[in-house]
């Protein structure tokens, strides 16, 4: 029995990947996200900036399986808070070794020339320079650079940044265009300092965000421009993005792996 007992602690050791920071990871895609990490042996920081009872309930999930998580509110539009999660998060549940950079705003529907500029600003604040602060912490604890021993990072995109969501989100489709330009730089930045940096651009999935938005049927109204005739799964996303975090992508960065059924 003694002998078992010790089996399975080496077999846990090598299971766990230390931590995983998941901005936004109450609902839709970032708790796939977090879920799925939760179950191949990250330690998981759920964030959330709104909807502690959700995010709870992400952790609950994780922990109940097995594995290791824990609830840090947020808002990652805030500098002050962005610092906070990352100490929080390597406090409660050890070293940093990834980064999923989920949380993100759309603005509301509006034209370019309704756009209100506290809209915009909200919308950079945690779609571009909450992303690029969470680099920045992470970049901090991971890179050789700084004395860590390496780890990855994936930004959520959108396939928005190419559609241009034109007369609904230009907005939100202009701060993944950003997000995929800082996905390119940042991986080339660090390449020679043990981390590796890429995007996922989702497509149509099927989330509250439409709903959210004021237009529940949005799928249904843009399902005919949809190669494949479905929206996708918060959880298709999920693998694309723990794949890409795993060393079966070890030699990819600066890449965007397109989630959207061919859209």
């Amino acid at each position: 029995m003694p002998e078992e007992k010790e089996k399975e602690k080496e077999k846990e050791k090598e299971k766990d990947r230390g931590t995983l920071v998941v901005t936004g990871a109450s609902r839709g895609i970032g708790a796939a996200i977090a879920k799925l990490a939760g179950e191949q042996g990250y330690s998981v920081a759920v964030n959330f900036s709104t909807g502690e009872d959700e995010a709870r309930a992400v952790v609950k999930q994780i922990v109940s399986a097995g594995g290791r998580a824990s609830a840090i509110q947020a808002d990652v539009g805030q500098e002050e808070d962005v610092v906070r999660l990352f100490r929080a998060a390597e406090h409660e549940l050890g070293p940093i070794k990834a980064l999923v950079n989920n949380a993100a705003i759309t603005g509301g529907f509006a034209r370019v020339d309704e756009v209100k500029a506290d809209a915009l600003a909200r919308v950079m604040a945690v779609n571009v320079s909450g992303a690029f602060l969470c680099a920045r912490e992470a970049v901090r604890r991971m890179s050789t650079r700084h004395g860590g021993s390496g780890g990855a990072i994936v930004n959520i995109s959108s396939r928005a940044a190419h559609t241009g969501s034109a007369g609904e989100w230009v907005h939100y489709a202009a701060s993944k265009g950003a997000i995929d330009s800082f996905t390119i730089g940042l991986a080339r930045e660090v390449a020679t300092e043990g981390i590796r940096v890429n995007a996922v651009a989702p497509g149509l999935i099927e989330t509250g965000l439409h709903a959210a938005n004021g237009e529940p049927g949005r799928i249904e109204r843009l399902m005919p421009s949809i190669p494949m005739q479905r929206a996708g799964l918060p959880q298709e996303v999920g693998e694309g993005v723990l794949w890409l975090l795993s060393p079966a992508a070890s030699y990819i960065t600066g890449a965007i792996l397109r989630i959207g059924g061919g859209r």
